[in-house]
């Protein structure tokens, strides 16, 4: 077995799936945050920063799609385990200067396995969510750069992904 192979905990000796048994493990604060973003048109992004799109608020349904993605995570990715999270807050930004959306999700719980998974799954669904509502009035739209920008608790602590801007908590 390579040295891979046997690091990766969602594999047992044999190299065969399985869910990881958190029993043992201490539970602790834990939380996540992923950012992501959607490219488009600027006529795209006026259109929704205007609240001229003929489906209306499209930030809104991307946000209740992100919350509703991030607590169905465990009935989407086959080895998660299911969560009671404390919190899920997605957040839409315009940015305008980049013709794009900043699209940030933060997970939160008590518990023993993290929340990446949850943070990163809302993140997604809120983009594929705005990028379906307006996929009628442009199809150049991107979904690009969604990641793990920062997590909490557990072992390992406090991390930091140095790859992307730091983390802004979205308002309430």
């Amino acid at each position: 077995m390579s040295q891979t192979t046997s690091s990766l905990t969602h594999l047992n000796a044999a190299g065969e799936a399985h869910m990881v048994d958190v029993g043992q493990k201490a539970v602790t604060e834990r939380s996540a945050t992923a950012i992501g973003f959607l490219s488009m048109q600027p006529e795209t992004l006026s259109m929704i920063d205007s609240g001229t799109h003929k489906k209306g608020d499209v930030f809104a349904v991307a946000r209740i799609a992100g919350i509703q993605a991030a607590k169905q995570t465990s009935q989407l990715i086959p080895l998660c385990h299911p969560l009671m999270l404390t919190k899920i807050a997605v957040s839409l930004t315009s940015e305008p200067q980049n013709n794009r959306v900043r699209i940030e999700a933060i997970c939160k719980l008590a518990g023993k396995t993290g929340v990446e998974m949850e943070a990163l799954t809302a993140a997604s669904i809120a983009g594929l969510t705005l990028y379906d509502m307006c996929k009628a009035v442009d199809k150049t739209m991107t979904l690009h750069g969604v990641t793990l920008a920062e997590k909490t608790g557990g072992k390992n602590g406090h991390w930091i992904n140095p790859e992307c801007d730091t983390a802004v908590e979205p308002n309430e």
